[in-house]
């Protein structure tokens, strides 16, 4: 199969998964579970057959290995959380967004993947970059889901995808655990990009705009957890910080690769 069309396959893998929720009576079933599957698969397929074929570093690699990440971790969290797999109408959508501009700068040139460390270490904070991006999304999701049904309680109106959503307890407990695990995916990542630093130049830490934003995301992260270990802070509180640490991450990874690969090419 051609490359064009094994990645427009993977494409059109996300839609049953996208639009299952909106079943009638939308359950946690195999109807569910089979759609998942394909998106999972599709999805994972495209990654292996692109990356078999030599590193690929460009943005739309990029984006679809957090497409994949992001799948692999709620399929995960939905098989052990009764109401993880609500946040579908949120998740699904989102996904299949990046998936379509992925698609698109599928063909955006890519800058070499440089370096002198062991691609061991190499391998492995790319692994840990992406994990970290990939809870971060989830937990970004499960605070939009949260602040969606405050403000429908708020407003005293059930509009459908409130119905369709975890309550705003639910989500809440979930986020908390995503960034609990995000804090030390994170650590860990940042730990393995100071070894290959400092396999590669001899010093441990080079301050460019990726390690600046990936410190204030751990530094936001480590902030938000101890508020709300200690004070109990939630609510729109915490869906503005989590919103934040997202949006500091999506800026230090696609993002540079946005600027490199597309505005500067």
């Amino acid at each position: 199969m051609e490359l064009p069309l094994l990645r427009l396959s993977a494409l059109i893998a996300l839609i049953p998964a996208a639009l299952i929720v909106f079943r009638r009576t939308p359950r946690r079933d195999l109807v569910f579970w089979a759609s998942l599957g394909v998106a999972l698969a599709g999805t994972l397929a495209w990654v292996y057959v692109r990356q078999s074929a030599g590193w690929s570093t460009g943005i739309s690699t990029a984006l679809w290995l957090t497409i994949a990440a992001s799948l692999l971790i709620f399929c995960f969290i939905s098989a052990l959380s009764k109401q993880a797999w609500r946040w579908t109408p949120l998740l699904l959508p989102y996904l299949l967004l990046l998936a379509i501009l992925a698609t698109a700068w599928g063909q955006a040139p890519e800058q070499p993947l440089s370096g002198g460390a062991p691609l061991a270490w190499i391998g492995t904070h790319i692994a840990v970059s992406v994990a970290t991006y990939a809870l971060i999304t989830l937990a970004a999701v499960g605070s939009l889901a949260a602040a969606l049904q405050q403000r429908a309680i708020k407003s005293k109106k059930r509009p459908m995808i409130s119905r369709l959503l975890p309550s705003v307890a639910d989500s809440e407990v979930l986020v908390v655990r995503l960034l609990l695990s995000s804090a030390i995916v994170l650590a860990v990542g940042l730990a393995t990009g100071m070894a290959i630093q400092y396999l590669e130049t001899g010093a441990l830490m080079t301050l460019d705009h990726k390690t600046v934003l990936s410190l204030a995301v751990f530094l936001v992260l480590i902030v938000l957890l101890l508020l709300h270990f200690r004070t109990g802070m939630r609510g729109r509180a915490i869906t503005r910080v989590v919103l934040l640490a997202y949006l500091l991450l999506t800026l230090g990874y696609p993002g540079v690769k946005f600027v490199t690969d597309i505005l500067l090419a």
